[in-house]
């Protein structure tokens, strides 16, 4: 829509980045992403220097998947991507080899009940989450290696997220599995079920309902480098 009475006209607007210091350590820097809708956690990583590869289904099926230093898996990919079925048992082998698969957060209701699920083990999603994102994150080892190593972990790399601690933890989960943290929102009882981790053959599997998905993109420091001790370990 013009009118011969009015000029063009242009408009600025201002743009603002934010600079945010980190200091990370990494061990393997070969990541495969395999998809959820809609999360930036690939790019994230990549901007940190990692070598992500997405890996969509036509990809995935042809990949040699021992390449990788860790297989990460976007939040709600199960819900979204049902060829991940087929998947299953060579995202499994993988693991079993000497791989490292990280499952983040899927949803599991009645109405969306998830039909599959890469877990080695038996491992029911529930619908449990804390809102409060300032809640203390107890580690339920002393001597826990994901707090430890490549990245030393202290109180302070929990300050600063964003919006929530995570949601759609694991209400049950089979014994092989190590739960790592306890948290609540105020008034509830402790759930350990937001990164639950078990060794596979070889390899390690770890299931997350933490919100990296919101985390990473916010430059929150403290997260990025909980997320390289978890795909480093």
């Amino acid at each position: 829509m013009s009118y011969p009475h009015i000029p063009p006209l242009t408009v600025r607007q201002p743009s603002t980045a934010t600079v945010v210091p980190l200091s990370l350590a990494t061990k393997g820097k070969r990541i495969g992403y395999i998809p959820g809708p809609g999360d930036r956690v690939a790019e994230s990583l990549s901007a940190v220097g990692y070598e992500v590869t997405l890996l969509p289904e036509e990809r995935l099926a042809q990949e040699k998947l021992e390449r990788f230093d860790a297989i990460l898996v976007g939040v709600r990919a199960f819900n979204a991507n049902t060829h991940l079925t087929v998947h299953r048992e060579r995202l499994l082998q993988y693991v079993e080899g000497g791989g490292r698969l990280v499952v983040q957060y899927n949803t599991n209701s009645r109405v969306g009940p998830l039909t599959s699920f890469v877990g080695p083990y038996p491992l029911e999603i529930g619908r449990d989450r804390v809102t409060d994102e300032t809640a203390v994150m107890t580690p339920l080892r002393a001597d826990e290696p994901l707090l430890r190593a490549p990245n030393a972990l202290t109180a302070a790399d929990f300050e600063g997220w964003v919006q929530e601690r995570g949601l759609y933890f694991a209400s049950s989960w089979d014994a092989r599995y190590q739960p790592v943290f306890a948290m609540h929102d105020a008034g509830e009882a402790p759930l350990q079920g937001a990164l639950l981790v078990a060794r596979h053959g070889k390899g390690t599997f770890v299931y997350t309902g933490l919100a990296f998905f919101r985390q990473l993109p916010a430059g929150v420091p403290g997260a990025y480098r909980l997320l390289a001790n978890i795909l480093s370990q």
